[in-house]
């Protein structure tokens, strides 16, 4: 019909009119495309978004009260002063003529470490200061490194306290398998060690004071059912840049409120792999060291604990050590201390269901409060709800946030955590924006380890730096500081959680009035400043 009309019609009306019909189809394609959008948007993604932030809100209301009962617990032990002092027996060890130095028990001093260059002195040098009595005590340094010189040094550092009159014994082995956890087995099977009864572990970095073994091992000797005595980690660098001031802030809260906590209220907390004195008797009930995942430590406390073992935790005995000063290296000890968590999660959910010398509530403990509450909902809720979630809600103004999920929760909970580290209060926000970056990696981890994917047992040694800057100045030219950036690699991940919040920030200025932008654009700030490497301590490639 169209056909026939356009033969009786002139030349320009006829294009005219192939145009307005074209014109028509358009219009009509769009509009279907506009009406597809808009069924897509109101029933999928606005009723996704609306799933997601009750499901965050839900998270961030456990993630409160989980903090709060904790702090509530450290308060009370303040207060009321149930100091592990006042609740277990811990009488001095003290020497008669007839018995001597016999009374004291015999204990192990183990050091693991892989090219610890900077820091093997120090750690040696503390543990060979302990005081107790010579023929008591048995140093054991466990040495993996790789580096034929850091060997040599090692090794003359241990002949020459052993020219001291120091009973020290430097052990190699030809492989590294099982990192960390297969040195410590390995160290374990060596013939002298079954002469002792408690083993003191210190990684390399780690520098007790002389009367670290007075202090703890009071505790095991006087009470049959303590199998650990965990010390509290003092940070000689925290004032080194503002990254290691940040984490001094998450590292405090972990010990004066979390192990406080645990050790207060059910006798249970994660073992820190470091700095504590164990019965040895327990870590051979419990199955010995295990390299199934990288948080060797944790494993074998969980493992302990759930055979009935007790732990103590003792806030006023502390160990020098050094906090990770370099964003790689922080990003690396981040990775393992979420990645191994959640993977042994997954590995013992069973064995903590069906243990036999336990009550429900302390398998309700490990599996609800220990693992999902502070391990896997905390990180999660972190990076997904105050970097994702709440972002992309401006783009759905139908869709509102309450105020007391936005707000006054994350507040709470961010004094709370501020609680362990007064001095450093002025840093809350920086710590905030700080710890949302990180959460990302958190985040990622903990995915690897719950599905077991790539990385979940990747080990990196932490590096250390130790005196390697002291006397050295930390001013470098500005251009040199640009050629390395130039070369080094860039964090993606983080410069593109940037770019999103940036995007986020843009739409929620010109289109909304709820002011998110306003945190919005800081945290995209922090994100491109760590996607490009520039916090921490810079180290030349010459060092």
């Amino acid at each position: 019909m169209h056909e026939e009309l356009l033969k009786f019609q002139p030349l320009w009306a006829a294009k005219a009119y192939e145009m307005a019909a074209a014109s028509y189809d358009g219009l009509l394609e769009a509009a279907q495309l506009t009406d597809v959008w808009y069924l897509f948007r109101t029933f999928v993604l606005v009723p996704l978004v609306r799933i997601s932030i009750s499901l965050c809100l839900a998270m961030s209301v456990v993630i409160f009260l989980e903090k709060f009962g904790m702090g509530m617990i450290s308060l009370y032990s303040k207060v009321f002063r149930r100091r592990p002092y006042r609740v277990y027996k811990c009488d001095p060890i003290v020497a008669d003529l007839e018995s001597g130095s016999a009374i004291f028990p015999m204990v192990l001093v183990q050091i693991p470490m892989y090219n610890e260059k900077e820091v093997y002195q120090l750690s040696i040098g503390a543990a060979c200061n302990l005081e107790w009595p010579s023929d008591r005590i048995l140093i054991q340094v466990l040495d993996d490194s790789t580096d034929l010189v850091v060997k040599d040094l090692v090794k003359a550092e241990c002949e020459m306290w052993y020219k001291k009159g120091k009973n020290i014994r430097y052990e190699t082995r030809s492989n590294r398998n099982g990192y960390k956890a297969g040195a410590l087995k390995e160290g374990m099977k060596h013939p002298y060690v079954n002469e002792c009864e408690f083993i003191a572990m210190f990684d390399a970095d780690f520098q007790p004071e002389p009367d670290f073994l007075i202090r703890t091992v009071t505790f095991l000797v006087h009470n049959a059912d303590i199998a650990l005595v965990q010390a509290r980690w003092l940070f000689v660098n925290a004032n080194e840049c503002l990254m290691t001031r940040m984490q001094e802030m998450s590292m405090d809260y972990h010990f004066k409120v979390e192990q406080e906590s645990g050790s207060s209220s059910i006798a249970f907390f994660g073992y820190n792999g470091t700095a504590g004195v164990w019965r040895i008797r327990a870590i051979h009930e419990a199955g010995g060291w295990a390299d199934r995942t990288t948080v060797e430590d944790m494993d074998l406390a969980v493992r302990a604990g759930l055979r009935g073992w007790k732990f103590v935790y003792l806030g006023d005995t502390k160990v020098k050590s050094e906090l990770p000063s370099t964003f790689k290296a922080y990003r690396y000890q981040q990775h393992r201390w979420s990645c191994g968590p959640a993977n042994l999660f997954r590995k013992m959910f069973w064995d903590i269901v069906l243990a036999q010398k336990v009550s429900v509530y302390k398998k309700f403990y490990v599996i609800y409060h220990f693992f999902i509450a502070r391990r896997i909902i905390s990180h999660f809720v972190t990076f997904t709800f105050y970097c994702i979630i709440i972002p992309f809600s401006v783009f759905f103004p139908e869709v509102s946030i309450p105020k007391w999920g936005i707000m006054y929760i994350p507040t709470s909970i961010t004094l709370m955590n501020a609680i362990g580290t007064p001095r450093s209060f002025h840093l809350l926000v920086f710590w905030v924006l700080f710890e949302n970056v990180m959460s990302l990696h958190r985040c990622k981890a903990v995915f690897i380890g719950l599905f077991e994917a790539g990385r979940v047992n990747e080990w990196i040694v932490t590096e250390k730096l130790g005196d390697m800057l002291k006397g050295k100045s930390n001013t470098f030219n500005i251009f040199q500081k640009l050629n390395f950036s130039a070369w080094k690699k860039f964090n993606k991940l983080e410069l593109m959680i940037s770019l999103y919040l940036l995007i986020c920030s843009y739409y929620d200025f010109m289109f909304n009035k709820d002011y998110y932008f306003v945190y919005f654009i800081p945290q995209s700030i922090a994100f491109f400043i760590m996607g490009l490497g520039y916090i921490g301590t810079y180290v030349p490639t010459d060092q």
